[in-house]
């Protein structure tokens, strides 16, 4: 494994609103050329007025080769007491650019989300990632822009951000922070007091089992706003890879 590895995600099939998956996930992976993967993802977002949302979300991962991963992914949606309901079908695809020439890794990640609900909503988004090392400490920075596809018509291109800080302490306990947030359009922000901005304490870790095969597993909780109000979040995400 290079000391700066990297790579992009781009997934196809989903809604805007599942979207919110990259805003309670890192998008960062290291392919591993003929390797598999079975992803589990969940959050919970509970505000301080409103309704309780969830969503679990299940992938199925392979590497092509050292620079390209690829994942389709199946995502749940429950509001309040209302049902749990299949809400959107995703095709990630990730990409890495740079593999260690440089004192950072470089992809472009691009997610395009299919909702299943009647609107049928298209959902792409896309932007450059980052990744470097200083010692044991892991600094990731993702910029990616939205846009929502409706049969009436095209949305505007909206902007949000990803940051992480982890420190590498053992393979199996790793901790740090992480952030997200939405802007608003590319080029013409919201004021602040509507934008969403989230962030909090992280915990990471994985176990070796021989071969190509691994366990993976990431939790966070982050204290912010989400759809710009003020909410308390858990995300958490268990990878096999085989």
């Amino acid at each position: 494994m290079k000391k700066f590895p990297w790579l992009l995600i781009l997934a196809l099939f989903a809604q805007p609103c599942a979207q919110a998956g990259t805003g309670y996930y890192l998008v960062t992976t290291y392919p591993n050329a003929g390797q598999r993967t079975v992803d589990f993802k969940y959050w919970k977002a509970r505000p301080s007025n409103g309704v309780t949302s969830s969503s679990p979300e299940i992938g199925f991962g392979y590497s092509v080769n050292t620079r390209w991963y690829t994942e389709l992914t199946g995502a749940w949606y429950q509001r309040g007491e209302a049902s749990q309901h299949f809400d959107a079908l995703e095709w990630q695809n990730d990409f890495m650019l740079t593999q260690g020439e440089y004192p950072f890794d470089l992809a472009f990640h691009t997610n395009i989300e299919r909702e299943q609900g009647d609107g049928h909503e298209i959902g792409v988004q896309f932007g450059p990632v980052f990744q470097t090392e200083i010692g044991r400490t892991q600094l990731n920075l993702n910029v990616f822009f939205e846009r929502a596809f409706r049969a009436e018509k095209a949305e505007p291109t909206e902007i949000s951000y990803q940051w992480q800080v982890r420190y590498h302490y053992t393979p199996k306990l790793q901790f740090g922070a992480q952030g997200f947030g939405e802007m608003g359009e590319w080029n013409h922000w919201l004021p602040r007091a509507r934008q969403s901005h989230r962030a909090g304490p992280a915990l990471f870790g994985s176990w070796d089992l021989g071969g190509a095969r691994e366990w993976k597993y990431e939790a966070a909780y982050l204290i912010g706003k989400n759809s710009a109000r003020s909410a308390k979040s858990v995300a958490a995400r268990i990878q096999y890879a085989f």
